[in-house]
């Protein structure tokens, strides 16, 4: 049975098929009639048509079989019809136009003159105490390429130290000259030199003579002519390539002498290898190390064979660095064959060459480790630049450091201002200290045999070492530097770490007053000192070490710049006028006071 339900009030149209099972026609009917009378009291206003019910067949009616049937409406309204397609041509022509935008004018910038460089400078200056500095520079382009230089050194002081009794004055010249190539796929220059240096063993002990008559000290010490002179010859040169496995090979010869017949010849050579393997770089140094001397005789017995040493080193240096994220390792290992050429013992050395850095936080703070181990070839110049008051009865041989661990934090606490500290912890065999030498006035035939030299003591040595540096560059006017050195030994065979200090301060200050003035000063601290004094006239068993006492200068200059080629200045070395003693027995000058001027000029 099919029933279509018409709903005039503007509803939408709705089609319901409804299957239903009846007993009799008579009831059918009756259900019929109601509907029709539900379907005529919801309409008001309009009339419902006629339909026609067909009865198919009965049949057992499912909800499922219910469906809602939508029907939409068609809509003819203008904004729904079909749009049609628009075909336009743009003729575009110019048009003329008269205006002129005004140019922008930059807003004035007063720029700074840059200086004139100059290549060439002669330094000159005069104090107290007889003191003369000189330094004189040239350089020449001899083409686009090459180009050959020279440098002089001049230094000296006639002495006057108070209350010593021998002669004092020292003496130091030196003149260099170079020649270099810059090319493109290769650069290098070579150096030839001479040193000339003169010193006095001026350092007489405090109780010098006191076994003898007045007489006897005052012929004694008249007697001693306590000059010494170093003379050095020295041949050099690098070589770097742009484009090449070979990254640079340094080379170095010296030949070192002194009037007392010592003799000493060293020669070093140094390749770079480096390449890259898998994105990592691969560094090789090779190493050759010799030195060879002799000294006409040892400090105890002035008759004997002249002393003889001789030692090369070769050495291989691998490493290669690795970098992830903000970490940096740089691993490697260094293997040394060292050959005593007078005692024909050879020896292997395998060393830690590691270091790690992480940035904790970015620039401000970095992390950094690391084990390192060398084998250090020690010489009788490398010594006298550190005490020119040796006896040149020495005793040469290699300082093995096995391993020295440190690890440390650096950074940046603002822009201008940098910080670095570090603990370190080193172990060295064969460590070099610098001692007193022992002395007998009565029997003594040697100028450097009265107590007024130093000798060199071997000693296997551990250091446990603190270290600070702050920087600041507060402006481009103004420069500040402080740094300081903490330091505890352990010694094996030695009673003390002679001559080294446990603390040591140095700071700096530079800055520009006015373009035309500016100024400078460095403090430095140096702690207590061991070192042992030993009359063997005397007969002592046991003797105490002395405590050389701590010492504090300060040194400062101030210069005026005339003009950029010349300019004048004033230095100030040890201002406090402290005669302290740097090494036993050997106080410094006091007050120093040196005026000069410094000219540049091309030629």
């Amino acid at each position: 049975m099919t029933f279509k339900h018409l709903n005039i009030n503007s509803f939408t149209e709705n089609i319901v098929t409804i299957s239903a099972p009846f007993p009799s026609r008579r009831v059918g009917l009756g259900i019929l009639f109601l509907l029709v009378f539900q379907f005529s009291f919801a309409q008001k206003k309009e009339q419902i048509g006629t339909e026609t019910v067909n009865v198919v067949k009965p049949y057992t009616p499912k909800i499922s079989d219910a469906f809602k049937i939508k029907e939409v409406a068609t809509l003819e309204e203008e904004g729904n019809t079909k749009k049609e397609m628009v075909k336009y041509t743009i003729f575009s022509f110019p048009v003329a136009s008269t205006f002129s935008p005004t140019k922008g004018k930059a807003e004035g910038v007063e720029k700074e003159k840059q200086g004139h460089l100059y290549k060439n400078y002669a330094t000159f200056g005069a104090g107290n105490y007889g003191t003369f500095i000189g330094e004189l520079f040239v350089n020449h382009d001899l083409n686009d390429t090459d180009y050959v230089g020279a440098m002089f050194r001049h230094h000296s002081s006639k002495g006057g130290i108070e209350n010593v009794e021998l002669d004092n004055r020292f003496l130091d010249n030196s003149v260099d000259v170079m020649y270099g190539s810059n090319r493109e796929s290769v650069s290098w220059n070579m150096d030839l030199g001479y040193k000339n240096q003169i010193y006095n063993w001026y350092g007489l002990p405090t109780d010098f003579g006191n076994t003898l008559t007045s007489q006897e000290r005052a012929v004694l010490i008249g007697s001693i002519d306590p000059k010494q002179s170093y003379n050095t010859i020295s041949l050099g040169g690098n070589i770097a390539f742009n484009e090449s496995i070979v990254e640079k090979v340094n080379l170095k010869f010296n030949h070192f002498t002194d009037i007392f017949d010592s003799s000493e010849s060293r020669f070093s050579a140094q390749p770079t290898v480096q390449f890259d393997i898998m994105d990592s770089a691969v560094k090789t140094d090779l190493i050759v190390d010799y030195v060879a001397g002799s000294f006409k005789e040892n400090y105890s017995n002035t008759n004997s064979e002249p002393m003889k040493y001789g030692f090369t080193n070769f050495g291989i240096a691998p490493s290669f660095v690795m970098q992830e994220d903000d970490w940096t390792l740089n691993i490697g290992a260094a293997f040394f064959y060292s050959m005593n050429n007078q005692n024909k013992r050879n020896t292997l050395y395998i060393y830690p060459r590691f270091t790690a850095s992480y940035k904790v936080v970015g620039d401000l703070m970095m992390f950094y480790a690391g084990a390192e181990g060398n084998l250090e070839q020690n010489s009788y110049q490398d010594f006298v630049d550190d005490n020119p008051f040796l006896s040149p009865t020495l005793n040469i041989a290699p300082t093995d450091q096995q391993y020295d661990l440190f690890a440390g934090l650096k950074g940046k606490i603002t822009n201008n201002v940098s910080y670095n500290i570090k603990g370190s912890y080193l172990n060295q065999r064969n460590k070099a200290l610098f001692k007193s030498n022992d002395y007998n006035e009565n029997t003594s035939n040697q100028d450097y045999a009265y107590g007024n030299s130093f000798q060199v003591v071997y000693d296997d040595m551990k250091t446990f070492n603190f270290y600070g540096e702050l920087k600041a560059d507060f402006s481009k006017n103004v420069t500040f530097g402080i740094n300081g050195s903490f330091s505890s030994f352990t010694t094996e065979f030695e009673k003390e770490a002679w001559n080294l200090p446990a603390v040591k301060i140095s700071s700096s200050l530079d800055f520009n007053i006015t373009p035309k003035w500016f100024a400078g000063a460095n403090v430095f601290y140096v702690g207590e000192r061991k070192d042992q004094e030993w009359n063997t006239n005397m007969n002592l068993i046991d003797v105490s070490p002395i405590t050389l006492p701590s010492y504090f200068d300060v040194n400062a200059n101030v210069g005026y710049k005339y003009n950029d080629r010349l300019t004048a200045f004033v230095k100030g070395n040890n201002l406090t006028n402290k005669s302290y003693e740097k090494w036993l027995n050997y106080p410094v000058q006091g007050l120093q006071v040196i005026l000069g001027v410094n000219y540049k000029f091309d030629f």
